[in-house]
């Protein structure tokens, strides 16, 4: 086993509260436990193809563990597919080169889903690289739980109970747009947190009659208002199938010219699927007869200072992340498991998501108190 003297970091993908948290962890872990050197990428994968870092110290890395975003900053670039001087390039073996050329004997990644994916592309070219499970959808699988979801659940949560009082005020159907373009974890925790009358997500197809009835049911019982939480990627049964069977040619395709079309029917639909929640709106006016209002949280669930959960969750596998990396750990995720963790390989993580299934508990106490899921 190689002794290790010099390792780096990235953060890549969206945002997510937790991340410098996470940063320090591994950081101020291989610095003081081991006497690593540790550099930091700057914007993902990207920095890692320009050669762009930065040294970390136990002072750099001092009062970084409160602030929201990254410090690294971070980026969507594909590794062999990034945009340089306006052409796509496969820039893995430049990756592979400047990993070398920094005489990293590994290198830390902290994303979701498409950081893993890149990940594996990395290792296929002999870099050592460990991952940390990152994103507000808390759609990684084989973890309990990843850095940032529990702050967005946080802000979504208080964000439909403040809406409560404007419902209420007005006698209106409110509708609380929450990120979750595949995965309805984000929405559905925070609809049965909040309180919502209605929860949609992408896991189980809609009938926009069902929920209408499930409101007028509300008016008759002297109930003047309804919340709907539903996230960004819910679909009606019809637009699900529509999915379904798009997701099937694409699968099925053998040829290019196969695969571009199959691409192009479900770039169509995404298309045609933006604004879904402002339709859903006015479907449920004309089926209620009662005003319907749209707030779409977006971008605020990733912003601000990192919740004690995620500051926790975050410095508990990054440290746990050095330690595995100097008892000679190279291709898996650290997950975390209970109160500890463990690991997992990359090459499983890959191009899996954890969605909600239907047995779910969170599933079944939705449906026990009540609230109505579409369905």
């Amino acid at each position: 086993m190689k002794t290790i003297k010099r390792i780096g970091i990235l953060t890549a993908g969206g945002d997510s509260p937790g991340l410098n948290a996470a940063i320090r962890a591994v950081g101020k872990t291989a610095i003081r436990d081991f006497g690593w050197d540790v550099i930091g990428f700057r914007d993902g994968y990207l920095g890692l193809a320009e050669n762009r870092f930065v040294t970390f110290d136990k002072a750099t890395l001092a009062g970084i563990l409160t602030i929201g975003g990254t410090v690294l900053g971070t980026s969507r670039d594909k590794p062999h597919r990034m945009t340089i001087k306006g052409k796509e390039c496969d820039m893995t073996d430049v990756i592979a080169a400047n990993y070398r050329k920094n005489k990293l004997d590994a290198l830390v990644c902290i994303g979701g889903g498409g950081t893993h994916k890149n990940a594996l592309r990395l290792i296929e070219k002999g870099l050592r690289v460990v991952t940390l499970p990152k994103t507000i959808d808390n759609d990684v699988p084989f973890t309990d739980s990843t850095i940032g979801f529990d702050t967005a659940l946080s802000i979504a949560t208080e964000a439909i109970d403040r809406l409560h009082s404007t419902a209420h005020s007005h006698h209106r159907i409110i509708i609380a747009e929450v990120m979750g373009h595949n995965a309805g974890w984000l929405a559905l925790g925070a609809g049965i947190a909040g309180g919502a009358d209605a929860i949609l997500i992408p896991e189980v197809p809609y009938d926009v009659r069902k929920v209408a009835a499930a409101i007028l049911l509300r008016s008759e019982r002297g109930n003047n208002f309804s919340i709907v939480a539903v996230a960004e990627g819910a679909k009606s049964v019809s637009d699900s199938a529509l999915f379904d069977a798009a997701l099937k040619k694409k699968k099925a395709a053998k040829t290019k010219e196969q695969k571009d079309v199959a691409k192009q029917e479900l770039a169509a639909l995404e298309g045609k699927h933006v604004g879904n929640t402002m339709r859903l709106a006015k479907e449920l006016e004309q089926l209620t007869k009662l005003e319907a209002r749209v707030s779409i949280l977006g971008y605020v669930q990733r912003g601000g200072t990192p919740s004690c959960a995620d500051r926790l969750l975050a410095t508990r596998l990054g440290s746990a992340c050095a330690h595995l990396l100097a008892q000679g750990a190279e291709s898996v995720m650290v997950a975390a498991r209970g109160d500890g963790y463990t690991t997992v390989p990359i090459e499983k993580v890959a191009g899996t998501l954890k969605l909600v299934p239907s047995n779910h508990t969170w599933i079944a106490s939705a449906r026990g108190v009540g609230t109505c899921l579409g369905d």
